[in-house]
C-alpha cells in the first residue's frame, strides 16, 4: 500500500468518527445567555461573600458576649473583694477600738445593728417604677438622684417630699402639683374664723390650695387665649413671665400647706385676703395684704440714736409681735407678693359689683 492510500484511508477514518459524535457544545452562544451566566455567577459570587460576612458577624458576636459574660464575673469578683476587704477593715478598726476602751476603762463599743432596710420590699402596692419617680421627683423640683441613693432611699425620700403615709400618694394634676385633695369650687369658700380641730385646719388647707390652684389655671387659660400678635408682643411676654414667676414663688407656700406646718400669724392674715377676694371686695383684700406684709411695726427711718441715752420709742423696733413678714425671709416674701398678683388678676377676671372694690 502506497503512501497516498494510507493517507486517504486515515483522513476518511477521521470524517467517519466526528461524524459519528454527535457535538455536546455550542459553537455559538447569545449575548442573552451570557449576560444570563455572568448573573448567575455575580448572584452566587454575592451570596458567598453574605454567608461569609454573617459567619465573621456571628463570630464576633459570640466573642462579644463571651467578652461581656466575662467582664461581669470580674466586677463582681471585684465587688466581693471589694466588700470582704471593707468588713475585715471594719472588724480590724472595732477591735482595735474595743482594745483602746479596754485599756483606757471605756465602756465597751455598743452592738452593731443589722441594716436590713435594703432587704426589706418594697409593698407592690407602694412601688413605683424608676422612670415614674424620676418624672414625680422633677415635678417637685427635688434632686432626681442622690449619691449613693438606692431606689428605696428615693422612694423613702419622695415619700417625705410629699409627706403622706403612703408612696401610693397621687399627685394633683394643677399648676403647681400638691398632695392635697382638692375642694370643688362650690367648698373654696373659706371662713374668717380659723378652726382649732385638726380636721378643720386641715380642710382650710386644702380650700386655700384650690383656691389659689383655680386662680392660676384661670391665669393660664386667659393668657393662652390672647392674639398671636399679642402673646408675641413686649407687654405680653412680660405678662406671661410674671404669671410664671408667681406661679413658681407660691410652691414654698403650697409647700408649707401640704405639711400643716404655715403659722397662725401668716394664716390668719391670708384667710382674710381669701376671703375678701371670694367676696369681690378687693380693696379689703388689699388691706389685708398689706397689714401682713409690711404690718404695724416702726420703721427705723432718720436718726435713731443722737446720745447715749436710748429714745423712748425705740423699744417699738423690735416688737415681735407687729413684725413684718414679708422681711421674715426671702421665700415668704415671694409667695407673698405672687399672692398680690393673684388679686391682681382676680379682679380683672372676677370684677365687683361695686366699682369703689377695685384696687388702684
Amino acid at each position: 500500500m502506497d503512501f497516498a492510500k494510507l493517507m486517504s484511508a486515515q483522513i476518511k477514518k477521521g470524517k467517519e468518527s466526528a461524524s459519528s459524535a454527535p457535538s455536546s457544545e455550542k459553537k455559538y452562544l447569545k449575548r442573552s445567555e451570557i449576560e444570563a451566566q455572568r448573573q448567575a455567577a455575580y448572584c452566587a459570587e454575592q451570596e458567598a461573600e453574605e454567608k461569609a460576612r454573617q459567619e465573621r458577624l456571628q463570630k464576633k458576636r459570640k466573642a462579644d458576649e463571651e467578652e461581656a459574660e466575662r467582664e461581669a464575673e470580674r466586677q463582681e469578683k471585684r465587688r466581693r473583694l471589694a466588700e470582704e476587704s471593707r468588713r475585715i477593715r471594719e472588724e480590724e478598726e472595732e477591735a482595735e477600738e474595743r482594745k483602746r476602751r479596754k485599756r483606757l476603762g471605756l465602756p465597751d463599743l455598743p452592738p452593731k445593728q443589722k441594716d436590713d432596710d435594703e432587704g426589706t420590699p418594697v409593698p407592690e402596692e407602694e412601688n413605683i417604677s424608676e422612670e415614674e419617680l424620676i418624672e414625680k421627683l422633677r415635678t417637685l423640683n427635688e434632686p432626681v438622684r442622690l449619691f449613693g441613693e438606692t431606689h428605696k432611699q428615693r422612694l423613702k425620700r419622695y415619700k417625705k417630699r410629699i409627706g403622706a403615709d403612703s408612696l401610693a400618694a397621687t399627685m394633683t394634676d394643677g399648676p403647681i402639683p400638691t398632695t392635697l385633695q382638692l375642694v370643688p369650687e362650690k367648698d373654696m369658700k373659706v371662713e374668717l374664723q380659723i378652726p382649732k380641730d385638726t380636721e378643720g385646719r386641715k380642710f382650710l388647707f386644702r380650700q386655700l390650695a384650690s383656691y389659689f390652684t383655680m386662680v392660676l389655671k384661670e391665669w393660664d387659660i386667659t393668657l393662652a387665649m390672647r392674639d398671636a400678635d399679642v402673646k408675641e408682643s413686649y407687654a405680653g411676654k412680660q405678662a406671661y413671665a410674671a404669671m410664671v414667676q408667681a406661679r413658681e414663688n407660691m410652691r414654698p407656700l403650697f409647700k408649707k400647706l401640704e405639711e400643716f406646718n404655715l403659722p397662725d400669724s401668716i394664716l390668719q392674715p391670708v384667710v382674710e385676703i381669701v376671703h375678701a377676694a371670694q367676696e369681690r371686695q378687693y380693696v379689703d383684700a388689699n388691706d389685708g395684704y398689706l397689714r401682713l406684709s409690711i404690718g404695724n411695726a416702726a420703721w427705723p427711718i432718720g436718726v435713731t440714736m443722737v446720745g447715749i441715752h436710748e429714745r423712748s420709742a425705740r423699744e417699738k423696733l423690735h416688737e415681735n409681735e407687729n413684725s413684718a413678714h414679708i422681711l421674715s425671709d426671702e421665700s415668704t416674701r415671694k409667695y407673698l407678693q405672687s399672692i398680690k398678683r393673684c388679686l391682681s388678676f382676680a379682679q380683672t377676671r372676677w370684677p365687683p359689683t361695686d366699682q369703689m372694690q377695685l384696687m388702684g
